[in-house]
């Protein structure tokens, strides 16, 4: 087997020689040691071998010597196939440059459909998209994988509380679940404000209705501060109380803070490798060397090479190692307190309406040890404590 491959690799021909003198020819090219084989006769005067391609070009002295008369009648190997290889190389790089078309055509982005969302909403999925470079005629190797897209839509289009994302051939399609945001419901009917927590009047702006408390007044949760009854007492005149009444309201935060905090952070050196993946085979194409970092985090992203709609064993993989560091950071007392009140104004905002504001702030409390600061803070705040509450005619009366 292994002698017909090498053959194969040099060229085999096979002759067929007739004539009157046959024998002397064999006998001529066994006598120089001119290799054939596979000898068959056919009849007295003709046989068929096969030889060398090196050899062929000898053999036709010994059949001129011989009264023989020879015709090539097969041409196998590598050397024939060379030729007609180059014989037909426009045939082959047409072919050649087609398959890389369709690959090409299989491995971009065809169609992007998304579900779920309103027009609005799905209008700013799509400007969202064209920003990360997902749109249609575009190479799926140079789009972040689905898990990217997916966390930037969820971070960047507010609308939307959740998003899927699924790759299916040259398609992406997204599931968008939108946020259920309450509607504000206007008042339709009659209704009073009345106060939503305990406060002092700190200020007043009422569109509709008639104020019964004043500023500086204190209330309490449920007391009436605006009446949706204007007018004169024996026939008032029933509107819906619109308006913001303004108080100052207390709360009280207490955070502890560590003076250490050890912590991890990039520091912005990093290093890509790229592979190309055939079966379990990976074979690197870019980003050689030893990797330096003694800390870091390795992200991978793994494109596969489709045609038409068959997956290929053919990927393509890049793999970023970013270097981390870890930095302990040492607080002073005074640095301590002063990042804690921080974390508290935070806290306290965040349980606030926007139009809210701090108007003082109080430490009632304050200690170190077990290496932590803790903080007991009183805020006052000024903020929106009306809300309505709707009547009917005969409540009224």
């Amino acid at each position: 087997m292994k002698n017909q491959w090498i053959e194969f690799y040099k060229g085999v021909v096979t002759v067929k020689a007739h004539g009157k003198g046959i024998e002397r020819f064999i006998n001529s090219l066994t006598r120089d040691k001119i290799h054939i084989w596979n000898v068959r006769s056919h009849g007295t005067s003709a046989i068929t071998f096969q030889m060398n391609l090196r050899d062929a070009k000898k053999i036709r002295k010994y059949a001129r010597d011989s009264e023989c008369k020879l015709e090539f009648q097969q041409r196998e190997g590598i050397p024939f196939l060379t030729i007609r290889m180059l014989r037909n190389t426009g045939f082959l790089i047409g072919a050649f440059l087609f398959l890389v078309v369709i690959t090409l055509l299989s491995n971009m982005v065809w169609g992007i459909e998304i579900k779920g969302a309103n027009p609005a909403t799905e209008y700013k999925i799509q400007k969202e998209l064209e920003e990360m470079g997902v749109k249609t005629g575009k190479l799926q190797f140079f789009i972040d994988n689905v898990e990217a897209i997916q966390k930037s839509l969820t971070n960047n289009v507010k609308e939307i509380t959740w998003v899927g994302v699924e790759l299916k051939g040259t398609t992406y399609h997204l599931q968008v679940v939108e946020k259920n945001e309450p509607e504000k419901i206007e008042a339709l009917g009659p209704q009073h404000l009345i106060a939503k927590k305990k406060a002092i009047i700190e200020n007043m702006f009422v569109e509709e209705g008639q104020p019964v408390v004043s500023i500086h007044d204190r209330v309490v949760p449920g007391q009436l501060l605006v009446s949706g009854l204007v007018g004169k007492e024996e026939e008032p005149e029933v509107v819906s109380a619109k308006g913001e009444v303004f108080g100052e309201t207390w709360y009280k935060s207490t955070v502890t803070l560590p003076i250490n905090s050890t912590f991890q952070v990039f520091n912005g050196n990093e290093k890509e490798k790229h592979y190309l993946e055939i079966g379990s085979w990976k074979i690197p194409i870019w980003g050689f060397g030893k990797l330096e970092f003694k800390e870091h985090e390795k992200e991978e992203n793994k494109k596969s090479l489709r045609f038409l709609s068959w997956d290929l064993p053919l990927s393509y993989q890049n793999e970023t190692f970013r270097e981390r560091q870890t930095i302990t950071r040492t607080y002073t007392n005074k640095e301590a307190v002063e990042v804690a009140k921080e974390m508290a104004r935070q806290d306290i905002k965040s349980l606030l309406d926007d139009n809210a504001k701090i108007k003082g702030e109080k430490v009632l409390h304050q200690s170190a040890d077990n290496g932590k600061v803790t903080l007991s803070i009183h805020f006052q705040i000024i903020e929106n404590i009306a809300q309505g509450q709707p009547f009917t005619q005969g409540d009224a009366e």
